[in-house]
């Protein structure tokens, strides 16, 4: 038994949706929140949302539920005319938050998300979506086009009463926090993989990128490091003149905005940001934007830059040398700045990445610049290489790594475990650095990012 209790307007950044709030006898509350005229209820865009406090509300990388939900607002307001439920008391697939908190910590001694449930004692999936479906015909809703993974979910609603004509998968880009948790879903679940089909991806922004990856592994001194960046045949990362827009086609660049919502972070140095003003966000696909993180030695970054907006949260890494009242004016602007060892006027990149593994970071995508690669490179501090290839001959330009120091082709660095990807025009390559250089160069020798004032370096296809 549902009952309505209140109704109001609700501005939200997908546009002004009607809210009316429907109590049940157990006290939750079902928020459901249209646009547009039910009419005759026949065809609309439906999502009936379980309630996920962790996803929705604190942005958990442990599931997806933050980015559904946004996805499907942004659809629904798109269409002119849909239906959002938010269905309170379904939090862990009915188990509740303190229990769901519990699962979490069974998944971290290894169990999947089904396993976690029943060795708790707990069912798999106990929502009942029968008062969900008088909420719906409470509303007018006749017929529905349904958004959702679950086929479960369509079930139980089909149960009680409600017609859908169609389901409309959720399509979102995986985090490698939560890929084994999607892949348990598809597999024992029956969920369909919101991410589609392996790539090379079709038409859409459907796109899975984890394989791309490999096994992201940290390390406890430092993060998961990969090296991501697009360049020509003639390999070639800009013209003589700096002009890298754009280098790659854009379905490689959508691959490239998954690969960012998989990881935790997204990193380049000064230069990049002072020569390309990058965002560093997702927005060529549904997934969560990483942490940018910025390596610059003296606080040159401008207070106009993308990467300090509201779009995504940013570290600032700095050393000594920056002024403290540069600093704090970063830190009112809502970016974490860190002052980090420096060397030789630059930052220590050892000791950046340690800070960064201390803040829990655990996987950095690295997009630029050539310099910040090449050091990364000399240092001994990169586990993965993505590197894309274009049909494109440029001649001299700016070249993504230079020199390392190798006079031997027998001691040049290696990849294994290698993926090659067709993505549209481009060529996706991608492997594990490997050899005795990943234990890192001896105590004191020195490594440094080398962006410094005089080097403003274009990088892998101005990453926008």
């Amino acid at each position: 038994m549902t009952t309505e209790v209140a109704r109001v307007p609700l501005p939200t950044p997908y546009g002004v949706f009607d809210v009316r709030a429907f109590e049940r006898n157990d006290g939750h509350v079902y928020i459901a929140m249209t646009i547009g005229e039910i009419g005759d209820g026949q065809d609309l865009l439906v999502r009936v949302h379980s309630e996920c406090l962790t996803g929705d509300a604190l942005g958990s990388l442990r599931c997806d539920c933050g980015i559904q939900l946004r996805l499907s607002l942004r659809m629904i307001a798109a269409e002119g005319r849909g239906v959002f439920i938010y269905a309170t008391g379904h939090e862990g697939r009915g188990i509740g938050l303190v229990n769901k908190l519990r699962a979490y910590a069974a998944q971290d001694h290894g169990a999947d998300t089904v396993d976690a449930n029943t060795l708790l004692g707990l069912p798999v999936d106990s929502r009942d979506y029968t008062d969900t479906a008088a909420v719906l015909a409470e509303l007018g809703v006749r017929t529905v086009r349904l958004l959702t993974n679950n086929p479960t979910k369509a079930a139980g609603l089909r149960k009680a009463g409600l017609t859908i004509d169609r389901i409309i998968p959720l399509q979102t880009a995986p985090h490698h926090r939560n890929n084994s948790y999607l892949t348990t879903k598809a597999h024992r679940l029956g969920h369909v993989r919101p991410t589609g089909d392996p790539l090379p991806p079709p038409p859409s922004t459907r796109v899975d990128a984890t394989a791309l990856l490999g096994e992201v592994r940290p390390r406890p001194d430092r993060p998961y490091v990969v090296l991501k960046y697009a360049q020509t045949l003639d390999g070639r990362i800009a013209t003589s003149t700096g002009d890298a827009r754009w280098i790659s086609g854009e379905e490689e660049r959508t691959v490239s905005h998954a690969l960012r919502a998989a990881c935790d972070g997204v990193m380049v140095g000064i230069g990049t940001v002072v020569q390309d003003d990058p965002q560093l966000t997702v927005r060529m696909v549904a997934g969560a934007s990483p942490i940018r993180i910025v390596l610059d030695s003296t606080l040159r970054v401008a207070p106009s830059a993308k990467v300090l907006d509201a779009d995504a949260s940013t570290i600032v890494l700095t050393t000594a040398l920056s002024e403290p009242e540069r600093r704090d004016e970063l830190r009112r602007r809502g970016a974490r700045v860190e002052v980090v060892a420096g060397r030789d006027g630059h930052i220590d990149l050892r000791c950046a990445l340690a800070a960064l593994r201390h803040m829990g970071v655990e996987s950095v995508l690295v997009e630029g610049g050539s310099r910040v690669i090449t050091s990364l490179l000399a240092g001994h501090l990169v586990d993965r290489m993505i590197v894309s290839l274009s049909p494109i001959v440029i001649g001299t330009g700016t070249q993504a790594v230079n020199s390392l120091g190798i006079t031997q082709v027998a001691d040049g660095i290696r990849l294994a475990h290698r993926t090659v990807v067709p993505v549209g025009d481009d060529l996706l390559l991608a492997g594990d650095v490997v050899g005795d250089d990943l234990a890192g160069p001896a105590a004191g020798e020195p490594f440094v990012e080398l962006v410094g004032d005089d080097a403003v370096v274009a990088d892998s296809g101005r990453r926008r």
